[in-house]
């Protein structure tokens, strides 16, 4: 089965081959194993560490989804509740990175990746 590669991205799955999970499987609600990685794809064996520090650039990624998140957020709060108090919107906006932190960790670090490994569409094994 092929994915597009938008598709890839938000399912976390490996950029070269579309099919291998880059994180554990179940772990996204999990807060102490939310970030684990798999070291390699389990379809095609593209390695999801290239290099130490390889995943620097995703926090700025991270940086402008939440950014955006946070302007949504302060939105709403306006069209919702016009006379909000600072503590309000404080608090709305801790919730808000409590909740999507985990997601928000995993998108960045899938969008980096595939900025650099591209898909290949080429007979790779298939896990069937």
């Amino acid at each position: 089965m092929r994915f597009s590669t938008l598709k890839s991205v938000y399912q976390c799955k490996c950029p070269r081959c579309h099919q291998g999970d880059m994180f554990l499987r179940g772990k996204l609600l999990n807060p102490a194993q939310f970030s684990v990685m798999n070291k390699n794809c389990s379809n095609c064996g593209q390695s999801f560490e290239p290099e130490p520090g390889y995943y620097f650039g995703a926090m700025f990624i991270s940086y402008g989804i939440n950014t955006a998140l946070f302007i949504a957020a302060w939105v709403a709060l306006s069209v919702i509740y016009p006379d909000y108090s600072l503590k309000l919107l404080l608090a709305l906006l801790g919730l808000t990175v409590l909740i999507f932190l985990p997601f928000i960790y995993r998108v960045s670090r899938s969008i980096w990746i595939s900025i650099f490994v591209r898909y290949k569409d080429e007979d790779l094994p298939s896990s069937a």
